[in-house]
């Protein structure tokens, strides 16, 4: 399995930006999928999961009602909406994929991309 992450670059606040990431390799559909960020000197975090079929999204408190993950399963593609950016939202964001339900947890995903990264200016 591969996933290539694009879409990221540099955003005034208030701001969007729309991430894309394409699985390869296997069966889409077969995946949840996930949204992790990391920003300099600072741990990998949880920011949002989309289950198998799209039915179900979780996302991280700190970006609820700003951003949004959807899925394309004809396209192999899970997207995330991000508007309202904010400084803090800097960071370079991951898309992972698990064969199982959506989680918050990092290590529980089987598949990461490479990363591409978002720069939010004050």
């Amino acid at each position: 399995v591969q996933l290539q992450a694009s879409g990221g670059g540099l955003v005034q606040a208030g701001g969007s930006l729309r991430l894309s990431c394409v699985l390869s390799g296997r069966t889409y559909s077969n995946y949840a999928m996930g949204w992790f960020r990391q920003a300099p000197g600072k741990e990998r975090e949880f920011v949002a999961g989309i289950s198998k079929i799209g039915v179900t999204t979780r996302y991280a408190d700190s970006v609820k009602g700003r951003f949004t993950i959807s899925r394309d399963n004809a396209k192999n593609t899970v997207y995330l909406q991000m508007n309202i950016l904010r400084p803090e939202d800097t960071a370079v964001y991951y898309c992972a994929a698990r064969g199982v339900s959506i989680s918050y947890v990092l290590s529980d995903y089987d598949y990461w991309g490479q990363g591409t990264e978002v720069t939010v200016s004050s």
